[in-house]
């Protein structure tokens, strides 16, 4: 059976909907960085999506191909993620998107190798005749954050903002923004085939001790 981080890593995929306190350890990702607004047709966000699942479904079919890598085992493509911020802004603005720097990425099973990567890049560019220059090999280590199940738009997300910021409050912690500490989703929906009222976002905040 595929190996599935949502079902390996419950505690980091799947939290309940309300805010909980975890230490999120490094991996390593599939990265797009751009700006804007992610919801303009054909703009710099969607051309990033098209190149990060292009990047992470070159790797995960490679056994199909001559390329071997080391340690390889079937795998299922990880959830979408995305690091939000806008400049001169402590959280995130839900008003302004236009205003948006992000960091979309994919994680990457701890077998992928820069070396595979590089390749991953290179074949997904030429097979799928698109530029795949942008992708980069990243790796996050995000330490200590406080996270919660968002059920509903997007737009909705300050209502649980606002109940991760009272629980943190509560027991001691702060936000701990900067400028590599940013608002981190995972998006558990697929956005074209479920209601806005049904998406499952997994909202996470990086935190500290006060």
């Amino acid at each position: 059976m595929a190996f599935d981080f949502k079902k390996e890593y419950k505690e980091f995929y799947m939290p309940k909907s309300k805010p909980e306190i975890v230490n999120v350890p490094k991996a390593n990702y599939i990265a797009v960085r751009g700006e804007g607004d992610p919801n303009e047709e054909g703009g710099e966000y969607q051309q990033a999506i098209d190149v990060l699942y292009a990047v992470a479904y070159t790797l995960k079919m490679s056994y199909k191909t001559d390329y071997r890598i080391e340690g390889f085992y079937d795998y299922v493509v990880p959830p979408l993620e995305g690091f939000w911020w806008q400049e001169g802004v402590n959280g995130v603005d839900y008003s302004d998107k236009s205003a948006f720097c992000w960091i979309s990425v994919i994680r990457l099973p701890d077998f992928i190798a820069r070396n595979d990567f590089d390749w991953a890049v290179e074949t997904a560019a030429r097979k799928k005749r698109l530029d795949c220059s942008k992708a980069e090999f990243l790796t996050i280590d995000e330490g200590l954050c406080v996270q919660i199940m968002h059920i509903g738009p997007f737009d909705d997300e300050p209502a649980s903002v606002e109940l991760m910021d009272r629980h943190i409050a509560e027991n001691g912690y702060e936000n701990d923004f900067s400028d590599t500490r940013a608002h981190h989703e995972i998006y558990l929906s697929d956005a074209r085939r479920v209601a806005p009222e049904k998406w499952k976002t997994v909202i996470r905040h990086p935190i500290r001790k006060k």
